[in-house]
């Protein structure tokens, strides 16, 4: 009886383990699909879909998703698949320079500030505390509202906003490591403040500042959408996603959804795909933290 109960535990334990397996499975193809999908339709529809982005059409304004305009058209009678998709190749572009510029000001700033120590540490947190209190948008506005419409000074104005985080996780990461023992080793056998922060501080923290900047991607589309929605990000004849959204308001006012739902939708998509990729990679890194990622 005891060896029946014992293998009705362990096969319970095992099928668990399964599920827990399973489930996360799922939780990093779901990201993957989204990603692909995405990826696809940037690299796919502009060369199968042969028609001009910005060509219009007043005969055709505000149709219906159809076989000939799956997403319908906009107001002057252009493609929503097409603007969409072009349009989610400036957010792009924009997401990703942001976030890489952020993330290498931020690593630097952060490594710096956890490698030196004493007065400079805490001069450069209380800039970093001092500038964080100050709202991501608003700042954005100032910095953006000095320069003329364009995709340049969208990037300065998100990375610049946008690298304090990233500082603050590497500096809390260069801390943790300064304790370990190989540390003290290094230290104690004559290396430099220098040589111990290239060769073994900022390796030990390219992980953690490498999934700041993937999860800074989508943080930046967003605010570059807030931007444009708002009139000073890109300027109105470029297709960026924030754009497509503000045009469609009187749209959506007059009861057409679809000017608003699909750019909404792009916006929305590479944000889930990059969050969950993020999940995965963390709990990766960092398995301790797996407990956390399930919830």
């Amino acid at each position: 009886m005891a060896d029946v109960a014992a293998g009705k535990t362990g096969t319970r334990w095992r099928s668990r383990a399964g599920d827990r397996r399973s489930t996360r499975t799922l939780r990093l193809r779901t990201p993957v699909a989204l990603l692909a999908l995405t990826v696809l339709a940037v690299l796919l529809v502009p060369p199968l879909v042969r028609l001009d982005q910005q060509a219009v059409d007043l005969a055709a304004k505000l149709q219906a998703p159809t076989w000939a305009h799956p997403f319908g058209t906009d107001d002057v009678g252009r493609d929503l698949l097409l603007r969409c998709v072009y349009g989610l190749r400036v957010s792009l572009l924009v997401g990703v320079a942001a976030a890489l510029t952020a993330t290498v000001v931020g690593t630097a700033v952060g490594a710096a500030a956890g490698a030196l120590g004493g007065w400079v540490d805490r001069s450069v947190m209380r800039v970093v505390d001092a500038l964080s209190s100050v709202p991501h948008l608003l700042m954005g506005i100032f910095i953006v509202a000095m320069f003329r419409p364009g995709v340049w000074p969208v990037v300065a104005s998100v990375a610049l906003t946008h690298w304090l985080s990233t500082a603050r996780i590497v500096r809390a990461e260069v801390l943790s490591l300064r304790a370990r023992p190989h540390i003290d080793a290094a230290v104690s056998g004559g290396a430099s403040r220098w040589r111990v922060t290239v060769r073994h501080l900022l390796p030990g923290v390219l992980p953690q500042a490498a999934l700041a900047a993937v999860l800074m991607v989508p943080h930046a589309m967003w605010h570059e959408s807030a931007l444009s929605f708002l009139g000073l990000g890109l300027p109105t004849h470029t297709a960026s996603l924030g754009n497509l959204v503000q045009e469609a308001r009187g749209s959506l006012l007059a009861g057409h959804w679809w000017p608003t739902l699909f750019p909404g939708l792009f916006i929305i998509v590479p944000t889930l795909a990059v969050a969950g990729l993020a999940g995965a990679w963390r709990e990766r890194i960092n398995p301790r933290r797996r407990s956390e990622l399930m919830l």
